[in-house]
C-alpha cells in the first residue's frame, strides 16, 4: 500500500524588489496538526526552510531541496484579509486583494475533483501554461510523487517584509522562480486554499 500525507491549508507566494521570495505554507490539518512553515529563497540563491518542529523539519527536507534547514517559532496568522508570520529572521505582513481570474475558474471546479491526484496528473500540462513555473503533480524528493489541488486563488495586495530586521523592498513578482521543488508559485503574488498530497509509493516485493 502506499503511504500518503495531506495537508490542507493555504499557501502565500511573495516576491521583493531586493530578491527574496518567499512560500509561506498555513495548514489548518496535516498529519501533524495546524501549523505553519516558510521556504525562503535568498537573493543569492540560497534556499533555506524555516520549520516550527525537528519532525515538520524532517519531513519537509525529505520531500524538497534546501541549502539551509532551522527550527524556530513560527507564528502565522491568516485572518480578516491579512496575513502576518514571525518566523525567524523573516517578518511579513501581507494584505490580500480579490480573487484572480484563475481562481474563479477554480472555484467553479467541485473541490472533490480538484484535490484528486488522477485529476491533478491529467491538468498538470494545462497548469504550467496559464500559471508559467507552476505544475500540479510531479516528483518530489525520497522516492515520492506529489500533487498540488488548488480550489481558489487571491492576489497579494500588499506587503512589508523583513529579513534579519532589514526592509527586504516593496512586493515585486516571483522572478526567478523559486527551486524548492518541481513547481514554483505562480509568478505573480498570491495566495492560494491548497491540499497537498504527497504519496510515497509501496516497495515492491522482493
Amino acid at each position: 500500500m502506499d503511504t500518503r500525507w495531506i495537508f490542507d491549508g493555504h499557501i502565500a507566494g511573495i516576491g521583493t524588489a531586493t530578491g527574496l521570495r518567499a512560500v509561506v505554507g498555513v495548514w489548518q490539518r496535516s498529519p501533524f496538526g495546524p501549523f505553519a512553515d516558510v521556504m525562503v529563497q535568498l537573493p543569492s540563491g540560497h534556499r533555506l526552510l524555516l520549520a516550527p518542529t525537528e519532525e515538520v523539519a524532517g519531513f519537509i527536507s525529505a520531500t524538497y531541496s534546501f541549502d539551509e534547514v532551522t527550527v524556530v517559532d513560527v507564528d502565522a496568522l491568516l485572518a480578516d484579509g491579512q496575513l502576518t508570520l514571525d518566523a525567524g529572521p523573516l517578518r511579513l505582513r501581507a494584505g490580500i486583494g480579490g480573487r484572480t481570474l484563475l481562481g474563479s475558474a477554480l472555484r467553479a471546479v467541485p473541490r472533490r475533483l480538484a484535490v484528486h491526484t488522477a485529476w491533478l496528473r491529467a491538468i498538470s500540462p494545462v497548469a504550467s501554461v496559464l500559471s508559467p513555473g507552476a505544475r500540479t503533480s510531479g516528483t518530489a524528493g525520497s522516492g515520492r510523487l506529489e500533487y498540488y489541488g488548488v480550489s481558489d486563488l487571491r492576489h497579494i495586495s500588499s506587503a512589508v517584509v523583513s529579513w534579519d530586521g532589514v526592509d527586504a523592498g516593496v512586493l515585486a513578482h516571483i522572478r526567478p522562480g523559486v527551486t524548492f521543488g518541481f513547481s514554483s508559485v505562480p509568478p505573480r503574488p498570491s495566495l492560494a486554499r491548497v491540499r497537498t498530497t504527497v504519496v510515497e509509493p509501496a516497495s515492491d516485493p522482493l
